[in-house]
């Protein structure tokens, strides 16, 4: 496996990806968005998995500053926050309106092709309210 944390261009992206959400970039947000973004492609992580790269990588980080740290991109609107059940957190840091897939068997969230998903209609908002956004989760299980 390549190992972004020596590669230069991983952490351009990284301290790039950090500078369009104008946030400072501390040594930890710097080592946790060059596994986020590094290579160049999205990804779905939760804080645990993120956490586990992060020990991998030789980063001494905490859980807690992983979830700090998620809580603050998402501010930032570098990622969004996609909730399973009610519990189970996912970020995606393809922040372009997309549906996704939600591999039930292996608690795994992937993309799903917005050009299949077609959503006719909505209901209103009530009264003194507006719709912020619409999360399309497709549950899947294996058969």
């Amino acid at each position: 496996m390549h190992d972004t944390m020596t590669d230069g261009n991983a952490e351009a992206r990284g301290q790039a990806w950090l500078s369009r959400g104008c946030l400072r970039p501390t040594r930890q947000r710097v080592a946790l968005a060059v596994l986020l973004v590094g290579d160049g492609r999205d990804r779905h992580v939760t804080a645990e998995s993120l956490h586990h790269a992060a020990r991998r990588a030789g980063e001494g980080v905490s859980l807690a500053t992983v979830y700090n740290t998620l809580r603050a991109f998402c501010e930032a609107g570098l990622m969004r926050e996609i909730t399973v059940d009610g519990s189970k957190s996912y970020f995606d840091t393809n922040m372009t309106d997309h549906p996704h897939f939600f591999w039930e068997d292996e608690c795994r969230l992937t993309d799903a092709p917005a050009s299949e998903l077609e959503i006719r209609r909505l209901p209103e908002a009530p009264e003194g309210a507006e719709i912020s956004a619409v999360d399309v989760v497709i549950r899947l299980r294996k058969v």
